[in-house]
């Protein structure tokens, strides 16, 4: 970043639901960051314990809602309650994160040195686990079919082209997000950052920045082909939602993430512990995933306090 220049505002979104210790973790490491001027926005999503106590604790604006929106229908409320202010405040970036994510103090950072300035319109952190290893869960890979120009640029800062990342700390500029719409509340869980990030990042260009670095505080170091047990209904439907529905891939991208989506589909299945599970969950994926489709976000989040804010960035678009 130019000294010249003035810092960028940024509000980061910590979605949060009952890991009041490690919310409150993480907005500690929020509260050290070496970026000045970070607003924070967190959203309780209908916690039974005291997480919203632990977020008015820290002095950051909080969104309770009311039901369980899952981390897909939080980010999309606390996005849109982020850009719910005057043009003169609003901020140009969005920081996302789970209340798991503990990003190390000069996240934020490197981040902005790394996309400030330049064609990037959303970066994503080197993840690491809690012994220092990287995160199988958030391992990045440079972006399919990429163009040497786009690589070169992206060497230029320290960085990697990429088609995608992920809720574990993505940067996102804040007037692409008006262009595109939120992330779809109803994936509600899993895929819901793969089709968003993939949406903001078509035709436009995203960057994986490993300087800048955060833990991922899961309870186990696993991969995305880890046993899911019932959440595979979630990862079934999502994808098929994702491939059928909607246009943050293009046909050539379908067929190449469709084909290593059933691959992991078969490694799932191969190291299940629990097959019948899995198999219940194909099942009822395919059916609603090819049957229905994700609302609006204006149904989805309906009658919740950020319903008007959610309005306000996309409309009824579906």
């Amino acid at each position: 970043m130019s000294s010249q220049n003035p810092l960028p505002r940024v509000t980061a979104v910590v979605v949060a639901y009952n890991r009041r210790d490690l919310l409150g973790e993480v907005l500690d490491a929020l509260a050290v960051q070496t970026a000045p001027g970070l607003d924070v926005v967190v959203v309780d999503n209908a916690s039974s314990d005291d997480s919203a106590d632990v977020a008015r604790a820290h002095g950051v604006r909080l969104v309770s809602l009311s039901r369980n929106t899952g981390g897909a229908g939080g980010f999309a409320a606390g996005m849109a309650a982020a850009l719910d202010m005057p043009a003169d405040d609003a901020p140009e970036w969005l920081w996302l994160m789970d209340d798991d994510t503990v990003p190390t103090p000069t996240a934020l950072e490197k981040l902005l040195a790394a996309v400030v300035d330049t064609s990037f319109v959303a970066a994503g952190s080197r993840v690491i686990w809690t012994d220092g290893s990287e995160h199988p869960m958030n391992t990045p890979r440079e972006k399919p079919f990429v163009s040497k120009a786009e690589r070169v640029a992206a060497a230029r800062r320290g960085g990697m082209a990429v088609r995608s990342t992920s809720f574990v700390s993505m940067l996102v500029r804040t007037d692409v997000v008006r262009e595109v719409g939120l992330p779809i509340a109803d994936y509600f869980i899993w895929n819901d950052d793969f089709e968003y990030s993939t949406r903001v990042l078509r035709g436009r260009r995203g960057l994986h920045v490993p300087a800048s670095i955060v833990v991922h505080k899961t309870r186990a170091l696993a991969s995305t082909d880890a046993d899911p047990g019932e959440r595979f209904y979630n990862e079934v439907r999502n994808k098929l939602w994702m491939l059928r529905r909607s246009d943050s891939l293009s046909p050539a991208e379908k067929a190449l993430y469709g084909a290593s989506t059933l691959r992991r589909w078969v490694l799932t299945f191969v190291r299940s512990s629990d097959r019948a599970v899995l198999r219940r969950g194909l099942r009822r994926g395919y059916r609603d995933g090819t049957r229905t489709r994700p609302r609006p976000n204006s149904l989805s989040l309906a009658g919740l306090s950020v319903t008007d804010a959610v309005r306000a960035v996309e409309g009824d678009r579906g």
